[in-house]
């Protein structure tokens, strides 16, 4: 799917001491929503869904810190934790003056999103969707993350990039060739000599050890009460069939919706779009 018709404007702000790159979709004065990505990703990976839903929502797609064009953590134990992004994120609200605002969240997105929902900023999500991720991470899943994230791959040209990205991230399922071209040319940086590595810090899966205990929060998301949808992959590793299961019965018992995918539905094919749309009217955003 190419993306037409909406363009996206992109702002870079000061949120704790950090430069936080933002693309921003449609008018200001529409409904907040943000779309907040996983652990190795950016903002861009929304593009398709966030054009989509302009129409109707002021959608921000945030680059986490230590990603995309966001400032790199110079103390990454206690900065590359859901805590603190969550504290990035009330800020952004602060900065864009949404008093609320409806959230979708893929992996880490979803993490945080369930963050505010369980503490003292609940009250400023009207709708909360998680993408593929749960209150409990398998240690299996986490250990195939960690391995992939950590050795990051170099490359002389942005084309092998995007043939790496391809086959590392098959499991989001199908999306057309302007997706996969976009996530290379929005995922590298240049090095010192020349060659093409990954766009993030590896030091970002320093949350998995120095704040480990964000990885298991049933006792958080059971205080969850924002009206929540749930997405999950067919065959995901990181939101096992049980996992899921145990989340309709707890705390915001929300609906599901399944994707014949793995780890994690990346929302961009025009059928995608339209359920993640229904999903958002049916929570009331």
């Amino acid at each position: 799917m190419n993306v037409s018709g909406p363009t996206p404007r992109f702002s870079l702000v000061p949120v704790l001491d950090h430069e936080v790159h933002v693309t921003e979709w449609g008018d200001p004065s529409g409904k907040p929503l943000v779309m907040w990505h996983g652990l190795a990703r950016s903002g861009r990976d929304f593009d398709e869904l966030a054009a989509a839903l302009s129409d109707e929502f002021f959608v921000i797609c945030p680059d986490t810190i230590g990603r995309g064009l966001s400032s790199w953590s110079q103390n990454p134990e206690a900065e590359y934790s859901v805590e603190y992004y969550a504290g990035i994120a009330a800020d952004l609200l602060d900065h864009y003056g949404f008093d609320r605002a409806a959230w979708l969240g893929t992996s880490l997105g979803g993490l945080i999103g369930m963050r505010l929902a369980s503490g003292p900023h609940a009250d400023r999500l009207t709708a909360l969707v998680i993408n593929d991720i749960g209150p409990e991470v398998p240690q299996e899943a986490i250990d195939r993350i960690v391995t992939y994230v950590s050795d990051q791959p170099v490359f002389d040209k942005v084309s092998q990039a995007e043939a790496w990205l391809r086959g590392v991230y098959r499991p989001f399922g199908v999306a057309g060739d302007a997706y996969w071209r976009r996530m290379a040319q929005t995922s590298v940086r240049r090095l010192p000599d020349g060659q093409v590595t990954l766009h993030y810090d590896p030091r970002i899966t320093i949350q998995f050890t120095a704040s480990k205990e964000e990885l298991t929060t049933w006792d958080r998301y059971a205080r969850i009460t924002t009206p929540c949808h749930l997405i999950r992959g067919e065959t995901s590793d990181i939101l096992p069939e049980e996992v899921a299961e145990l989340m309709q019965k707890r705390g915001p018992k929300p609906g599901m919706t399944v994707f014949p995918c793995g780890h994690a539905p990346n929302l961009t094919m025009p059928e995608d779009i339209a359920k993640v749309r229904a999903i958002l009217r049916d929570l009331g955003a």
